[in-house]
């Protein structure tokens, strides 16, 4: 995000309506923390009202466009107008918006297969109606910079329609497939914030004053990472039976290792801001390596790695460092705070940290008397991440701001 800030909004809003975070980061927050809960508590991972959707698919579809795809627009309504320097999305805008995900996310609490087309529209709607918001301001500067976004946000649309074709069809595999398709946008999604708000993070915490960028990197490897999950989306989904897709995932692996090559910055590394970003390129990292030496294990007739256990490194590991660091970033600038993180963002992290090794490492060998008692193990500690962040955070949300200051 740039540095440009906007005149004050109008002061009959209240605050959590006068910009897209304020609202969205705390309803992405609460359906990451009570939703599983209520899975675990209430249902043992098990959907009352699903009877031909795969359970796990209803898990997978809710955590990826329901918890990620408020978590983006939470950022995008806030970035993109920093970005453009346009006036942000307030009010009506975001209560429309906030209005066209709830369908869904009840739709998916139940697993109500027969509801599901009904969520779709919905769903299709909600991130049509972000990706115009994306749009606009693009538009009204006729620039084409960040348009990426608005691609990847209508892709991130096109994806849940074919989920929910695929569904309606019972063409489960296929829709296996293209949730894998929808968490690689969500992928690219986090580099391409991650490249930006890094670099600022980053040389913030190595200079405070702001004075000098002691941190440069390397475009490319910026840009190589999600050019590889593209690729391995693209080619998992049209040629799953070939041997492709494993190679590069495990290209794909590497790439996101090597983005790390570059964070060799001393003790700054392990603050907690630098840490939460350093731990979400190292879990996709890892978590692509394991999908495809699983993949390639499973067509040699090995169970050393499974695909799966690195599909949750992705989501728990990857993609849930990468919306706390958001989360937990843009919420302290957006709200007029420096970058001093309260004890309950620490703790979040760790905790989320818990949660990536709980669910993962079963599987991987490690810590196999959790074996059985990981799924809920995972769960619980991922909820009480997001319920850690919403004890610190709601209470600035919902105050006014302390003062100009934006990444």
């Amino acid at each position: 995000m740039s540095g440009c800030h906007h005149a004050s909004p109008p002061s009959a809003l209240p605050p959590v309506l006068r910009e897209g975070l304020r609202l969205f980061f705390p309803a992405a927050a609460a359906h990451g923390a009570i939703w599983p809960l209520i899975w675990v508590a209430l249902y043992d991972l098990d959907l009352p009202f699903a009877s031909a959707i795969p359970p796990s698919q209803w898990h997978a579809h809710e955590m990826i466009y329901g918890t990620y795809a408020m978590a983006l627009a939470g950022f995008l309504t806030s970035a993109m107008p920093e970005w453009t320097d346009t006036p942000p999305r307030r009010g009506k805008a975001l209560l429309l918006l906030l209005l066209l995900w709830l369908p869904g996310r009840l739709i998916g609490l139940l697993g109500l297969d027969i509801l599901s087309p009904l969520a779709g529209l919905t769903d299709t709607a909600f991130l049509s109606v972000l990706a115009w918001f994306i749009l606009k301001p693009l538009l009204a500067r006729r620039s084409t910079q960040n348009s990426s976004f608005f691609i990847w946000t209508a892709l991130f649309a096109l994806t849940e329609v074919a989920i929910r074709t695929a569904w309606f069809f019972e063409e489960f595999e296929l829709s296996h497939r293209l949730l894998l398709v929808a968490m690689c946008i969500f992928i690219v999604f986090f580099t391409l914030s991650v490249a930006r708000i890094g670099v600022v993070v980053i040389n913030r915490t190595l200079d405070p004053s702001g004075e000098t960028t002691p941190y440069r990197p390397h475009p490319g490897r910026q840009n190589l990472a999600a050019g590889l999950v593209t690729l391995y989306a693209g080619v998992m989904l049209a040629f799953p039976a070939s041997l492709a897709p494993a190679y590069l995932a495990l290209a794909t692996g590497a790439a996101f290792m090597d983005r790390l090559t570059e964070w060799f910055i001393g003790r700054a590394l392990f603050k907690t801001q630098i840490l939460v970003l350093a731990l979400a390129n190292l879990f996709a990292g890892i978590g692509f390596f394991v999908i495809g030496l699983g993949t390639l294990d499973a067509r040699a007739g090995d169970v050393i790695f499974m695909a799966p256990t690195g599909v949750h490194l992705l989501t728990v590991g990857s993609l849930g460092m990468a919306i706390m660091a958001v989360f937990t970033i843009a919420g302290l600038f957006h709200t007029g705070r420096d970058l001093v993180l309260p004890w309950q963002a620490h703790a979040a992290v760790a905790v989320m940290l818990a949660a990536t090794l709980a669910r993962t490492l079963p599987e991987l060998g490690f810590a196999t008397g959790l074996y059985g008692l990981h799924y809920m193990l995972g769960a619980l500690l991922w909820s009480c991440a997001f319920i850690l962040w919403l004890s610190a955070f709601w209470p600035m949300m919902k105050a006014p701001t302390v003062e100009t200051q934006v990444l």
